[in-house]
């Protein structure tokens, strides 16, 4: 038989330093940014308005900030996770140069972390990957570790190493936009008074609002992306495999629970970190997500007055409310309903 398809590579297929370069870049345009929109309701003002992102220094309204990381994540799937068992976490990400409607997008790995799993049916694949736009310029770089499934249980294990991952994107390694001024920021327009000055640490925000998953919308989102990852859109196989059916593409999650948080966090207007996150447990058509965040943190700009970063950890719930802050018990363990834990970094104006 002609060998001429892409089965994917499985764990032994992996090495430590390999670089990857990801196929088809893919030219972000205004009906990227519709769809989002009508995929996960988003309301920020500066993904919303050329007029409003113009008043704050961006050549006209940016594509939401996780359009970006779909976009990068998406082209890295053929090659790292098209034979996943599950997308484990990230670390250390950072969004660079902001991305506009007609901005050109590709990506490249690096295999920084191998560890074959105890049960010599799977294995850890650790992998630093990076988006640019078409002028070379970082849009976006993160670390991910991925459960592989291996080809043959026979094979030796690679070499194994588990790279030491940061608890956090220290404060100068942020990239703020070029040109960015904030003092003309309308909070009338925003949706919120609340500003940096306004949140405290340990703060916690119940973001009220809950928004279904229909099978429609993440098979969309799934295609939208180019994420070919099996679990998430062939039934065929799926309903053999460990659930029955197909997993929401867990970056949907992310998407939705940052839409949520618009109601408390309406000013929180660009995300510049992924600190870290974890898929805590799947979802699937039909679940309702509710979210909530905790303010872990907040510091200064050096040698900006205007605005300051907030670190903070949203937690998505399904098919139950957060009022009561669902998160871990006392045995460490998530609570049944948790879905979603992600901890990042916003600006946000100042006083």
């Amino acid at each position: 038989m002609s060998n001429k398809t892409n089965p994917g590579n499985f764990f032994e297929d992996f090495f430590l330093g390999q670089e990857i370069v990801h196929a088809t870049p893919r030219t972000v345009s205004e009906g990227d940014a519709s769809l989002y929109t009508a995929l996960f309701g988003t309301r920020f003002a500066v993904h919303s308005s050329d007029m409003f992102a113009m008043s704050l220094g961006f050549e006209g309204a940016p594509v939401d900030d996780m359009l970006a990381f779909h976009v990068v994540f998406g082209k890295t799937v053929p090659d790292i996770s098209l034979n996943a068992v599950a997308n484990l976490g990230y670390a250390a990400g950072r969004f660079g140069a902001p991305v506009y409607p007609g901005d050109t997008l590709r990506s490249t790995s690096t295999v920084i972390g191998l560890k074959e799993n105890s049960n010599g049916k799977t294995g850890v694949v650790y992998v630093h990957s990076l988006g640019v736009n078409q002028r070379e310029e970082p849009v976006l770089d993160y670390i991910r570790w991925v459960m592989v499934k291996k080809r043959d249980e026979a094979a030796p294990a690679p070499e194994t190493l588990v790279p030491d991952l940061p608890a956090f994107v220290a404060d100068e390694d942020l990239v703020i936009p070029d040109g960015l001024e904030v003092a003309g920021f309308d909070t009338l327009l925003s949706g919120s008074a609340m500003l940096w000055d306004d949140y405290e640490a340990g703060e916690k925000i119940d973001h009220v609002d809950g928004m279904t998953i229909e099978e429609s919308d993440h098979m969309i989102a799934t295609r939208l992306y180019q994420n070919t990852a099996k679990v998430h859109f062939n039934q065929h196989t799926e309903k053999d495999g460990r659930f029955g059916r197909r997993i929401v593409y867990g970056g949907h999650v992310i998407s939705l629970a940052r839409s949520l948080s618009f109601n408390g966090l309406a000013n929180a207007f660009r995300i510049v970190a992924i600190n870290a996150g974890t898929h805590v447990a799947p979802t699937f058509g039909n679940d309702t997500i509710y979210a909530w965040s905790e303010v872990l943190g907040k510091s200064e700009i050096p040698g900006r007055d205007d605005i300051g970063a907030l670190r903070l950890r949203t937690i998505a719930s399904k098919d139950h409310s957060c009022e009561a802050f669902p998160d871990k018990g006392e045995d460490g363990k998530y609570a049944p309903t948790v879905v979603l834990d992600f901890d990042y970094t916003v600006l946000m104006p100042r006083r």
